[in-house]
């Protein structure tokens, strides 16, 4: 079980890279994890959680890894951990899970045009401890 809460990222993807870093500049906490979906973290996930087996984008797995939360869910679960503004956009949750799902999914599929991938995520020396193979 993990201690604290775990985002998986697609590790392939620019536009995901862009916003493990984004999350990283705004977290307050220090106690978010991040592992790519390519990587054991995530497999032992996958054979845990079935959903995840189609799955190639951002995925939130609470402190205490007892489930998961995926697309528009996980996107909330982020801005949630953020606080400050960010919380706010959680309230986006009235609008019918199908719908935001829609919306995720449109942008997911355009995720790799949205920020080329130029290199590999190399996080701060700070921030090497935070991530998970």
């Amino acid at each position: 079980m993990n201690p604290w809460p775990v985002l998986l990222y697609d590790g392939d993807c620019g536009f995901c890279q862009a916003t493990v870093q984004f999350v990283l500049r705004r977290d307050r906490e220090k106690t978010l994890r991040f592992a790519p979906l390519q990587g054991e973290f995530a497999a032992a996930l996958r054979a845990r959680f079935g959903e995840l087996e189609a799955v190639d984008s951002v995925v939130w797995v609470p402190a205490g890894g007892e489930g998961v939360l995926l697309r528009s869910d996980a996107a909330f679960a982020v801005a949630r951990y953020l606080g400050g503004a960010w919380r706010l956009l959680p309230a986006l949750a009235v609008v019918p899970r199908a719908i935001r799902d829609r919306v995720y999914d449109a942008i997911a599929a355009r995720r790799h045009r949205l920020a080329e991938r130029r290199a590999c995520l190399l996080p701060a020396a700070e921030d090497r401890a935070r991530f998970i193979p």
